[in-house]
């Protein structure tokens, strides 16, 4: 038996743990005390940080508002709590902190539920949700294919009331995305942010589920109903800087140095991002603080997974590679000492970083000194293939730059990248969704349905965890914005298109056990014509009938006929059956319907390979094959 890559790498650490190699807990944290309002039995307890603080009283709904009524007593490294009656379950409440001359009013950092990113906070239970999930285990990295969702749009029954998507609205739509195929949802940011809408990438409150979108329990139901369908979910968490609003973290205890934010970011050069201020991972309290959040999500949400936001922010001050003048160590520290800690969890969890420097050391185990993820995005997957289908000139499209993207794997490793053609970035920041790229004029025609598609066969084919963006799989035109909801009517004028994702997907995760090789490690990319546009690779896993896999992708608007067929070389003899061609009438009424249903393999050497056979192939299609 092989066991998961994140299976190895957590044996590892525990052997390096016992050998006293890798920071412990309290190496991360100041306190293992949780930070927050915590109830126990019969009174609740609340602890802060606020090291510069003279006074700090709680104040809320359960004594009135009074600022002296509830004292707070500090308890050392920088910390104060206190004991009491009478929380519940919807108190509100607001921390005052008293430093000098200044009184402030502080919603807490740790707060799960507040009434806005600066308003009360609002006491809650987490343990109280009544979870149905207990057997639900998230699909391994070798069959995972992941759509990356973005709550506030997914599904907006009604855009003109000005009342964004929520997790209830989306949850209407999971059973579609079960149906699909899809097994991991990726979620942008839920952490509160200011107003209602955002991408999710300035995070006000990192504890707490943004209100808009249904606080604490609607997450909780969704990520719920999500497993119910065999759907994981993975979270888009932000770390390498902050929300840039004078919201409440911002001078929380009334310190700061510099003009800067105070005691959970830096006083110098390095708290500036091109986003935000950047947190202090300096300081062991600020690290404490990461992660509790993070094992929240993983532990009270039952999250499966989480894809770190630019984390070349968190190891440079620029976000710079090969640059370690201004490499920032106590960050890489951070995620090292975070992903040991998530492989300690008893749950079997994915994290990914979105780094996009193509640094292999990411996803390298922290006992040999890397980051200890599980996986990246892979930035050079997209930029080389996206070229290939969006320039209107066949001579220009680029197989040896398509090669690239099929062959270059971090460590050796198919499943340490996630791979895509279209993501929240990919599609705004100054770009558009790729049928745009290809016909601006008619996002619909012909030419962007081919090469569209054509991409989407390439990507469920390659090596690597593939992601769609919502709305890829019907043809989503323009570019993304927080405020442009999905138009779900394309899944009837696109159906076709969305057929053809659905069996590309099944074939991807081997779902009728013909195509186990596209779930493998293992890649040839045995044919690059650069002439003719066309290229062709095998993939598998162990080899063999209903393993070997081999992919033929004609980026040309040219149909090799019966008199000038194709050919292309085969790994084994015997029977070849088309298990999809991209250019069936099934997926749109004015696709050709060209190519074979089946070849026999010739004993031609070809390509390298000891058998070969001949094509007819459609343009700007793909035929993927099986025995």
């Amino acid at each position: 038996m092989t066991l998961p890559q994140h299976a190895v790498r957590f044996f590892h650490r525990l052997l390096a743990a016992s050998l006293g190699a890798l920071p412990t807990l309290a190496d991360t944290t100041a306190t293992t005390t949780p930070l927050g309002l915590q109830f126990d039995a019969t009174s609740a307890i609340f602890r802060v940080w606020a090291p510069f603080a003279t006074t700090v009283h709680v104040a809320g709904t359960f004594n009135g508002w009074n600022p002296a009524d509830t004292p707070l007593h500090p308890e050392g490294n920088g910390n104060w709590f206190v004991n009491t009656t009478g929380i519940s379950t919807g108190t509100e409440y607001k921390y005052v902190i008293v430093n000098g001359t200044q009184t402030l009013w502080r919603t807490d950092p740790l707060a799960q539920c507040v009434e806005t990113n600066n308003g009360n906070s609002v006491a809650y239970a987490p343990d109280a949700f009544p979870w149905t999930d207990k057997t639900f285990t998230s699909t391994n990295a070798d069959r995972m294919v992941i759509y990356e969702m973005h709550v506030g749009t997914f599904n907006d029954p009604n855009p003109a009331d000005r009342i964004v998507g929520t997790f209830a609205t989306a949850m209407e739509r999971i059973p579609y995305l079960a149906s699909l195929g899809i097994n991991m949802l990726k979620v942008l940011p839920v952490a509160e942010f200011p107003n209602n809408y955002s991408w999710g990438y300035n995070p006000a409150m990192h504890a707490a589920v943004e209100s808009a979108y249904g606080g604490p329990d609607g997450f909780k139901t969704f990520v719920n109903a999500c497993h119910a369908l065999g759907i994981g979910v993975i979270l888009d968490v932000v770390h390498n800087h902050w929300d840039a609003g004078k919201v409440s973290l911002w001078r929380f205890d009334g310190w700061s140095e510099n003009g800067k934010g105070g005691i959970y970011f830096y006083q110098d050069g390095r708290s500036d991002t091109p986003w935000g201020p950047r947190p202090d991972y300096g300081r062991p309290e600020v690290r404490a603080y990461i992660w509790q959040t993070i094992e929240q999500w993983l532990t009270q949400y039952h999250v499966n997974g989480l894809r770190w936001d630019a984390t070349a922010f968190i190891r440079n001050q620029f976000g710079n590679e090969n640059d370690p003048a201004n490499d920032i160590a106590d960050g890489w520290r951070l995620l090292q000492t975070a992903n040991d800690q998530i492989d300690a969890l008893p749950a079997s969890i994915i994290s990914i970083a979105e780094d996009l420097r193509n640094n292999a050391a990411l996803t390298r185990p922290t006992r040999d000194g890397g980051g200890g993820f599980d996986s990246q995005w892979n930035g050079a997957f997209v930029d080389w293939v996206r070229p290939s289908l969006e320039t209107g000139e066949d001579l220009l499209r680029n197989m040896s730059a398509v090669r690239e993207a099929l062959t270059r794997l971090p460590n050796s490793n198919a499943f340490e990248r996630v791979i895509y053609t279209e993501s929240h970035d990919a599609v705004a920041n100054g770009s558009q969704r790729v049928p745009s790229k290809i016909d601006p004029a008619n996002p619909g025609s012909y030419w962007a349905r081919k090469r569209s598609t054509l991409g989407a066969a390439l990507l469920l084919t390659a090596p690597g965890i593939p992601m769609l963006f919502q709305g890829q799989e019907f043809l989503e035109d323009g570019t993304f914005s927080d405020n442009d909801p999905l138009d779900w009517s394309k899944t009837n004028t696109c159906a076709g298109i969305h057929l053809l994702y659905h069996d590309l997907i099944r074939l991807r995760v081997n779902a009728a056990n013909t195509s186990r090789g596209l779930a493998g490690q293992h890649i040839n990319v045995h044919h690059v014509n650069d002439a003719d546009k066309v290229i062709a690779f095998h993939r598998w896993q162990n080899g063999g009938p209903g393993d070997d896999t081999i992919v033929i992708a004609n980026f040309a608007n040219r149909t090799w006929q019966t008199n000038e067929q194709y050919r292309v070389g085969l790994p084994r003899t015997g029977t070849w059956l088309v298990r999809c061609n991209t250019d069936l009438q099934s997926y749109s009424a004015d696709f050709g319907n060209t190519g074979p249903t089946q070849v026999e393999a010739e004993p031609t050497p070809w390509n390298n390979m000891p058998h070969s056979a001949m094509f007819t192939l459609p343009p700007y299609s793909a035929l993927i094959l099986s025995q």
